[in-house]
C-alpha cells in the first residue's frame, strides 16, 4: 500500500493506493475516512488499482475551513484524484454520502468516469413529499443544535442498521469522532439539499449501477437508490448486508463489488487483441 498527499484547490488530500489493474476509486460518506475501506481495498487489490482517500476537511486531509462544504469541491476533488493517480479514468464506487459525491462527479465530470456504482446514497429529496424520512436531515441538525456533536453523532450512527453489532477499527473510530462536529456544522446542509442531475446521469456515456444492502430493505438509506435508478433508467442491484457491510465483512461485500466492477470494466473496454486474432497454437481434438 502506498500513501501520500495530493494537493488540490483549497486542500491537500490524504490517499492510499493498492494493487494493480483497472483503477477503482472508493469514496466514503459521513466522516470521509479512507479507513472505512481498508479491508475492502485489500480484498480487491489483486484485480484493481484501488484508490481511497480522506475527503477534504476530514481525518488526515486538510481543507477544514469555517465555511459550508460545497458539492462542487467534493466532485472536483474526486476528479483530481482520478487525474493525478489513475491516469485520467477510473471506475468509481461511493457509499452513502460518497455515493452522492459519485453521482455529482458522474454528472459534472463524465470524462473521468469509466463506470459508477452508487451504494445507498441518502438523497432523501427524491422520496415522496409526505415521506417521514424527508425530515431526517432537519431532525438530526436540530439534535446537533440542542445537544451537541457527541449526542447527535451517537443518534446518527444509531439510525444506521447494524451499527453497534461489531467494532470499528480503533483508529477509524477515533478519527470519526474528530470529524463529527465538522460533519454537522459544515457538511450536513449540503447532503440534505442534494438532488441528482437526472438528465446528465441518464445521458452518461458509461455504465451506472445503483444499489443497496439486503438488510436495508425499506430503510431510508436504501430506498433512494431504487428511485434514482428508476428515474434515470439504469440497473439496480442488491448488495449483501448492511449500510457499511464492507467494514465487518469485507470479503463478502468485496465479492459482490468485484463482480459488478469487473463487468463494468469488461463492458466498457474493447476485447483484448489477443482474443480477436487467430493464433498458431495447435488444438488437439479430444
Amino acid at each position: 500500500m502506498q500513501s501520500g498527499m495530493l494537493d488540490v484547490e483549497g486542500a491537500s488530500l490524504y490517499y492510499e493506493k493498492r494493487g494493480s489493474g483497472p483503477a477503482l476509486l472508493l469514496i466514503a460518506g459521513a466522516g470521509g475516512d479512507a479507513g472505512y475501506f481498508s479491508g475492502l481495498a485489500d480484498e480487491l487489490s489483486d484485480a484493481f488499482t484501488v484508490i481511497t482517500y480522506d475527503r477534504r476537511g476530514n481525518s488526515r486531509s486538510t481543507g477544514r475551513f469555517e465555511a459550508p462544504m460545497k458539492m462542487t469541491d467534493q466532485s472536483n476533488d474526486a476528479r483530481a484524484l482520478i487525474e493525478g493517480l489513475a491516469g485520467g479514468k477510473a471506475l468509481v464506487f461511493g457509499n452513502s454520502g460518497g455515493a452522492i459525491v459519485g453521482l455529482d462527479l458522474a454528472a459534472r465530470h463524465p470524462d473521468v468516469v469509466a463506470g459508477l456504482i452508487a451504494h445507498e446514497p441518502p438523497a432523501l429529496r427524491v422520496l415522496p413529499a409526505d415521506d417521514p424520512w424527508r425530515g431526517f436531515f432537519d431532525r438530526m441538525e436540530a439534535r446537533y443544535t440542542e445537544a451537541g456533536p457527541a449526542v447527535a453523532g451517537a443518534e446518527f450512527v444509531a439510525t444506521i442498521r447494524g451499527e453497534g453489532s461489531y467494532a470499528w477499527p480503533e483508529d477509524v473510530q477515533k478519527r470519526f469522532l474528530g470529524n463529527v462536529d465538522y460533519l454537522f456544522r459544515w457538511e450536513w446542509a449540503e447532503w440534505a439539499r442534494f438532488e441528482p442531475d437526472e438528465r446528465a446521469l441518464a445521458e452518461a456515456p458509461f455504465p451506472i449501477v445503483l444499489g443497496a444492502g439486503a438488510a436495508d430493505r425499506g430503510l431510508h438509506y436504501g430506498r433512494p437508490s431504487v428511485e434514482i435508478a428508476s428515474r434515470i433508467g439504469v440497473p439496480w442491484v442488491e448488495f449483501p448486508g448492511i449500510h457499511l457491510e464492507f467494514l465487518p465483512r469485507p470479503k463478502l461485500f468485496g465479492a459482490a463489488l468485484r463482480a459488478v466492477a469487473s463487468q463494468m470494466h469488461t463492458s466498457s473496454e474493447p476485447v483484448p487483441e489477443l482474443w480477436n486474432t487467430e493464433t498458431e497454437l495447435a488444438v488437439t481434438a479430444i
